[in-house]
């Protein structure tokens, strides 16, 4: 990320309206997470207890001063920017699903990444600051993620016990589905997470809110049962009840890719592995 990143945010307004209220703002710092992917990120921070990682920020700005008295609290705000939406020209949608959601709700009433401005906000929890590093956990932020403010987390302010859940208190919060994996299963989940491929969080994360398909979820019926595709990999389940039972795991290439592609080492071997199985 370049120190130099500057994000323009215009209103939605008329133009002739809208040239008046156009701002820029430069990022403060950036995100280092262990979190690459979107679908390795927990939809709410709460749902991230235990990751870990840093908000870096830029030397050469004053800010060593500014961090001072912010170890102090126990968690801070940060705001930051969807800067993959940015990157890939994603845009905004007026309408969204959320994951638990069995319509589409106004972008206002959820917390989809996809917003006119894009800009996030994530509680999280402050395990140290040192020099210009704030290192944290119950981390939901994607790496490389361009930081705009830091604000502490004021208990009295912030939280409101009483405060009402919304178009959630109709059906939800729904309890989620447990996931288990066959024997087979976490063989091979464990023969990938020893090539650095560990894809058994993020499974459980996506499966635990039901076999439906869904725009965050990309799953379609395959034979007797179900697929996930997740990233390059293909995910074989059934469901019963509410419990989901994860078969098989496949790559997603296909042969003639396998067989070019020389960087596709670890899904070859995988392939090779299953079919001597």
């Amino acid at each position: 990320m370049n120190e130099s990143s500057r994000f323009e945010l215009a209103s939605a307004f008329p133009e002739e309206e809208a040239a008046a209220m156009h701002y820029r703002f430069g990022a403060i710092g950036v995100v280092r997470s262990p979190l690459i992917e979107r679908q390795e990120a927990a939809r709410q921070a709460a749902a991230a207890r235990g990751v870990r990682g840093t908000v870096e920020l830029f030397p050469g700005q004053g800010f060593e001063d500014a961090l001072e008295g912010l170890g102090a609290w126990e968690y801070m705000w940060v705001l930051f920017v969807f800067h993959r939406n940015i990157e890939e020209g994603r845009g905004w949608r007026p309408k969204v699903q959320p994951p638990r959601a069995e319509a589409k709700m106004g972008v206002f009433a959820t917390r989809s990444p996809h917003r006119p401005n894009p800009i996030g906000m994530s509680v999280v929890k402050i395990e140290r600051v040192a020099g210009l590093v704030v290192e944290v956990s119950d981390l939901d932020i994607l790496d490389e993620t361009p930081v705009l403010d830091l604000k502490p987390y004021v208990s009295y302010a912030d939280a409101l016990p009483d405060a009402g859940s919304g178009w959630l208190e109709i059906k939800d919060p729904r309890a989620a589905w447990e996931v288990t994996f066959s024997e087979p299963a976490h063989a091979e989940l464990a023969w990938l997470r020893d090539r650095g491929v560990d894809l058994r969080a993020t499974i459980e994360s996506v499966l635990s809110l039901g076999p439906q398909p869904h725009a965050y979820r990309r799953i379609r019926k395959h034979g007797q049962g179900l697929r996930l595709a997740l990233k390059a990999w293909r995910v074989d389940f059934e469901a019963d009840g509410r419990r989901i039972v994860v078969q098989a795991l496949r790559s997603g290439y296909r042969a003639k890719e396998l067989a070019t592609d020389p960087s596709l080492e670890v899904h070859r071997e995988f392939e090779a592995r299953r079919g001597r199985g």
